[in-house]
C-alpha cells in the first residue's frame, strides 16, 4: 500500500511540477539554416487553428515543444521567416504521446522534412504518398491534354474528362480502402471524415464499426461517429 501511495504521490508530483506524464507529447528537432524566425506549435480546435506553444530563433535552429496529447491527431509546425524569403511554410504531421523528431531546412521547410517518432505519423505518409500519385497522374492527364498541339474536339476532351474522373474515383476507392484496412490506426477515422465524409454511408459505418475500442474513443473516432449521427438514415 505505500508503494502505490508514493506512486500516486509522485506522479501527482511530476504533473503539478509539469514534467512529463504518458500523455505527453515532445516535439524536437532542428531546422538547418535558420537564423531567424519564429516558430509555433499548432492544431485545430473545432474549425479554429489555435498556437500551443512558440519560439523565437536567433542563430540557433534547435527547437524543442511539449504538449499533452488525449489521443493521436493532426499538428502544424508554423515556420514564420525573418528573412527574404517571402513564404511562410507549415509541417503538418500526425503527433501522438512520446518524443517526436523533427528536421528540416529553412528554404525547404515543408517539403524537405525528416519525420521519426509517430507510429501514426508514418501510416499517415504511407496514405499521402499514394494519393500524391493519383493527384500527379491526374495533373497529367490535363496538362497533356492542353499541352496538345492539335485541338481537341468534343470526343476527345469528354475522353480526357472520363480518364481524369476515373483516376479520381480510384483515389476516392483507395482512401475508403485505406481507412477499412486500418482500423487499428486513427488515420482510419481521420481519412473517413476528412478526406471521404461524403462516401456511402455504408462504407463509412463500416469503418468506423471496425474501428479498435482505443480508435474508436478517439479524437477522430469521435467525430466520425458524430458525422454519422447527422447522416440520414
Amino acid at each position: 500500500m505505500k508503494k502505490i501511495a508514493l506512486a500516486i504521490t509522485l506522479t501527482v508530483f511530476l504533473i503539478s511540477c509539469g514534467g512529463d506524464t504518458q500523455n505527453t507529447m515532445t516535439v524536437t528537432g532542428n531546422v538547418k539554416g535558420l537564423k531567424k524566425g519564429n516558430l509555433y506549435l499548432q492544431k485545430f480546435k473545432d474549425t479554429l487553428l489555435i498556437t500551443l506553444d512558440s519560439l523565437k530563433v536567433d542563430g540557433n535552429g534547435s527547437f524543442t515543444f511539449k504538449t499533452e496529447v488525449e489521443s493521436p491527431e493532426i499538428y502544424n509546425l508554423y515556420l514564420k521567416k525573418e528573412d527574404l524569403n517571402e513564404f511562410n511554410d507549415r509541417i503538418t504531421f500526425f503527433g501522438e504521446p512520446g518524443v517526436i523528431t523533427i528536421n528540416t531546412s529553412w528554404d525547404t521547410f515543408d517539403r524537405n522534412a525528416k519525420i521519426t517518432g509517430s507510429e501514426s505519423n508514418i501510416k499517415y505518409n504511407e496514405y499521402r504518398k499514394i494519393m500524391s500519385n493519383f493527384s500527379i497522374k491526374n495533373i497529367e492527364i490535363i496538362q497533356n491534354a492542353q499541352n496538345s498541339k492539335v485541338a481537341l474536339d468534343s470526343l476527345q476532351i469528354d475522353s480526357v474528362q472520363k480518364l481524369s474522373d476515373k483516376t479520381i474515383k480510384k483515389s476516392y476507392a483507395y482512401a475508403i480502402n485505406f481507412a477499412l484496412t486500418n482500423t487499428n490506426s486513427t488515420v482510419a477515422p481521420y481519412v473517413a471524415l476528412y478526406e471521404v465524409p461524403d462516401a456511402n454511408r455504408i462504407y463509412l459505418d463500416s469503418i468506423y464499426n471496425s474501428l479498435t475500442p482505443e480508435v474508436s474513443s478517439s479524437k477522430y473516432g469521435n467525430a466520425l461517429k458524430k458525422h454519422l449521427d447527422k447522416l440520414p438514415k
